[in-house]
């Protein structure tokens, strides 16, 4: 039985600070084909290279994937600070338009970290460009040093609100995870609706309002050892799902997440 496909988004970087690489965290494509049920197919995040059309066409889902560089502070009508690290604007110039056009269709996606804020600036959110420096936040950066492990260590609580989609994935309104990312959410996007927060208030969980798909997003990386983690499971399961029936002709047409 041919699988369907699930487009990563992959991210830019310099091999040995020379050679010039569209690469994916391995844990990414394990969670998709292991836990999804799906063929993990790279995309290289660079209109040179693809087109949204031609992406919608060939896959069935997108996983959003995290990574080092921020969104660009334009994109949202922002100036760029020293606060907002680093950037890839070839990646904007795909996914920004890539997320409008799934949300619109029905066609699934799911949002992590980097990914996670990506959703909510292309529909129209803002974000902070660093939350540990806001007052009472704490401080949801990865430890610079130690063992892969450690730096994927549970962390920190998100509670779901009530009745809402999150809750109704998981069964309960609480769950512990992960947390690696220096950014967050300042306002959310018109139909962007955050439904989990840790413990300070950082929004940690969100889908789209109205839209016919899957648009789950989580600003945690549910991809870390995802077929034994009982938080990232029932995620990548419900992803690998909505993926399964659009690859096999289902095209939504009333609200699926609500």
């Amino acid at each position: 039985m041919t699988r369907p496909i699930v487009g990563i988004i992959s991210n830019s970087y310099l091999i040995n600070d020379q050679y010039p690489a569209h690469a994916g965290g391995t844990m990414n494509s394990e969670a998709i084909a292991e836990v999804s049920g799906a063929l993990p197919l790279l995309v290289p995040a660079n209109p040179q290279f693809c087109d949204v059309e031609a992406l919608l066409a060939r896959c069935d889902g997108f996983l959003l994937t995290g990574g080092r560089p921020n969104v660009h502070p334009e994109e949202y009508g922002e100036a760029e600070t020293e606060a907002h690290g680093t950037f890839d604007r070839d990646r904007d110039s795909l996914v920004l338009p890539l997320i409008r056009s799934c949300v619109e269709r029905g066609q699934p996606i799911l949002g992590i970290c980097r990914g996670f804020q990506e959703v909510n600036v292309a529909m129209g959110g803002t974000l902070h460009p660093e939350i540990r420096d806001l007052p009472g936040r704490m401080n949801h950066r990865m430890p610079p040093d130690g063992t892969l492990e450690e730096k994927f260590e549970i962390r920190h609580d998100v509670t779901f609100r009530e009745g809402g989609v999150f809750e109704r994935l998981y069964g309960q309104r609480i769950v512990r995870t992960n947390t690696l990312h220096g950014q967050g959410i300042k306002t959310a996007g018109p139909r962007v609706v955050v439904d989990g927060y840790a413990d300070d208030g950082t929004p940690e969980a969100l889908y789209i309002a109205e839209a016919p798909g899957f648009t789950l997003s989580v600003q945690w990386h549910p991809e870390y050892r995802a077929a034994k983690d009982p938080v990232s499971r029932p995620l990548f399961e419900a992803f690998g799902q909505a993926v399964a029936d659009w690859a096999s002709g289902a095209r939504p047409n009333t609200r699926a997440i609500a």
